[in-house]
C-alpha cells in the first residue's frame, strides 16, 4: 500500500459521458509523461454509470446518443478503476442505477457516486457534491420518482430538489471542494464573461438575462463558501474567483467533456490533504442526515423548511457524538471508513441472465441501518413510520446511545474496511428540454 506524506494530486474531469477507458487512459498518459501519480479523480456529472441496455432506457437523451460506452466493464469486473473515483450525477445518467443510491454508494469497485447530495472525506480533503440540474417546476417537490420510471420521471429524477440544498446549507465546518454538474447562478459575473459569450454564443440569452445556472447552487455557494467549486454541463472551460464577505474566496472551474483537443481534465495539488486516498464518511453530514430524516419529502407536493420548532439542523456536539459512536459500532473501527460493500444488483452488459425487478441496494440499506432512518427507496408515497426516520428523537441524545438501535445487521458482499481492492486486470423521447446538445457540430471550440 502506498504511504502518503506528500501533497494529494487530484484529477478533475468535466462531463464523463461513459468514456471511462478514455478518461483513465488520459490520466495514465499524463502520469507517464509528467512522472506523477494521481491520487483521486473527481467527475462533475454525466458520468453515465450504465450497467446494461435496460439502464439505457432510463437515460434522458435522444436514442441516437444512447451507447453502452465503457462503464459496464468496471461494473462487471472486466476492468478495475486504477484510481479512486468520485462523481455527482448530471442530466444524462442511468437513472435506474442512481435511484438505488440516493445517499451515494459504490457503483463499481473504486468508483463512488455522491448521491443526490453528500459529503465525504478523502485523505483529509473534505468534498461535498450536489447532483442534477435546476428546474424551477420540480425544485420544491420531493424525490417522488420510483422504478419503473415513466417518461416524465426519467427527466424529473435528475432535477435538483430544495431539500438537498437545505441539507447542505446546514453544514458549518469548512469545505475544501464542492462538485456539481450545473453552474451556480451568477458565476459568469466573476470570470471572463465576454470570452464565454464569444465561445458559447448559444448561451447569450441566459447569460444576459442572469438566468444561466442553478439558483440552489448559488445559495449553497454563498452559504458554504468552499475553497474550490468544480462543475461541467455546458461543455466549455470557464474559471472564476468568487469573493465572500468574510474575505475568503471560492475558486470556480468548469470543464468540457471528454473529447480530443478539449479542456476536459485539470490536475491540481491540495497541500491540505496529505493522508492516503481512502474514502471516509463525514460525521457532520451523517448527523444532518439523521436529524432531518423525518423531513425528507417523497411525494410531488411542494416542500418547504420548517418554520416552527427546530429550524436549524446544524449538527450539535451531542449529535456528532451519537453518530461517531454508532459508526464505530457498525464499522468496527474508530475511523469512519466507507466499507467496500459494492454488490451487483442487476446483470452486467453481455450477461443474458434475466434482469430482476427493481430492488433495494444493500449499500443504502446498510447506511440507513447505521443511522436508524428509513430507506428513501421504500414505497413512495408512503405513510409516516414513527419508529424510523425521526431524527434523534425528543429525548436527550445521551439517552439514545448507539447501542439503542441494536446490532448492525451484516450486508451481503460487505468487506472489512481494511480490505484491499484487486489490481487492474492485465489483459426517452427525442425532445428533451433539459438537454445540453451532445453533438459537436455547432461547437466553435
Amino acid at each position: 500500500t502506498r504511504t502518503h506524506t506528500h501533497t494529494m494530486l487530484v484529477a478533475i474531469e468535466g462531463c464523463g459521458h461513459g468514456e471511462l477507458d478514455k478518461i483513465y487512459g488520459s490520466i495514465r498518459e499524463a502520469e507517464q509523461r509528467e512522472g506523477i501519480k494521481v491520487d483521486l479523480l473527481l467527475c462533475c456529472g454525466d458520468f453515465q454509470a450504465v450497467r446494461n441496455r435496460a439502464d439505457l432506457n432510463t437515460m434522458a437523451c435522444p436514442p441516437k446518443y444512447r451507447s453502452m460506452n465503457t462503464f459496464y466493464k468496471y461494473y462487471s469486473g472486466e476492468a478495475v478503476a486504477p484510481v479512486l473515483t468520485l462523481f455527482v450525477g448530471g442530466n444524462h445518467e442511468a437513472s435506474s442505477h442512481s435511484w438505488e443510491l440516493p445517499y451515494g454508494g459504490w457503483v463499481a469497485p473504486n468508483i463512488y457516486y455522491l448521491g443526490f447530495a453528500s459529503v465525504v472525506n478523502v485523505g483529509g480533503l473534505r468534498i461535498a457534491g450536489m447532483s442534477g440540474i435546476y428546474k424551477s417546476h420540480d425544485y420544491h417537490k420531493g424525490h417522488h420518482e420510483s422504478m419503473p420510471f415513466n417518461e416524465s420521471e426519467i427527466r424529473s429524477f435528475y432535477h435538483t430538489r430544495s431539500f438537498d440544498a437545505f441539507l447542505l446549507r446546514q453544514l458549518r465546518q469548512p469545505m475544501d471542494v464542492f462538485l456539481s454538474h450545473d453552474w451556480p447562478q451568477g458565476i459568469v459575473e466573476f470570470g471572463d464573461k465576454q470570452h464565454l459569450l464569444r465561445t458559447k454564443r448559444g448561451l447569450a440569452g441566459d447569460i444576459n438575462s442572469g438566468q444561466l445556472g442553478s439558483k440552489p447552487g448559488r445559495e449553497v455557494l454563498q452559504a458554504m463558501k468552499p475553497s474550490y467549486w468544480f462543475a461541467a454541463h455546458l461543455h466549455t472551460k470557464f474559471a472564476a474567483l468568487v469573493p465572500h464577505p468574510d474575505k475568503t474566496a471560492t475558486r470556480f472551474l468548469a470543464l468540457d467533456k471528454c473529447l480530443p483537443r478539449r479542456h476536459f481534465m485539470q490536475f491540481m495539488e491540495f497541500p491540505e490533504a496529505t493522508g492516503p486516498p481512502v474514502l471516509k464518511y463525514d460525521l457532520e453530514w451523517l448527523a444532518v442526515l439523521k436529524s432531518t430524516a423525518h423531513l425528507r419529502p417523497t411525494t410531488q407536493a411542494n416542500w418547504s423548511p420548517p418554520r416552527a420548532g427546530r429550524v436549524d439542523f446544524s449538527a450539535t456536539e451531542e449529535e456528532l457524538g451519537w453518530v461517531k459512536a454508532r459508526a464505530t459500532e457498525c464499522l468496527k473501527t474508530d475511523d469512519p471508513v466507507v466499507p467496500l460493500n459494492f454488490v451487483k444488483t442487476v446483470p452486467p452488459h453481455g450477461d443474458n441472465t434475466p434482469a430482476p425487478p427493481p430492488k433495494f441496494n444493500p449499500q443504502t440499506v446498510a447506511l440507513c441501518q447505521l443511522l436508524g432512518i428509513e430507506d428513501p427507496c421504500a414505497a413512495r408515497p408512503r405513510p409516516p413510520q414513527p419508529q424510523l426516520g425521526h431524527g434523534f428523537g425528543t429525548g436527550p441524545p445521551a439517552m439514545m446511545g448507539a447501542g439503542g438501535l441494536g446490532p448492525c445487521p451484516p450486508v451481503p458482499g460487505m468487506l472489512p474496511a481494511t480490505a484491499q481492492l484487486p489490481g487492474p486486470p492485465t489483459a426517452v423521447p427525442d425532445a428533451n428540454p433539459d438537454e445540453i446538445n451532445l453533438d459537436d457540430d455547432d461547437d466553435d471550440d
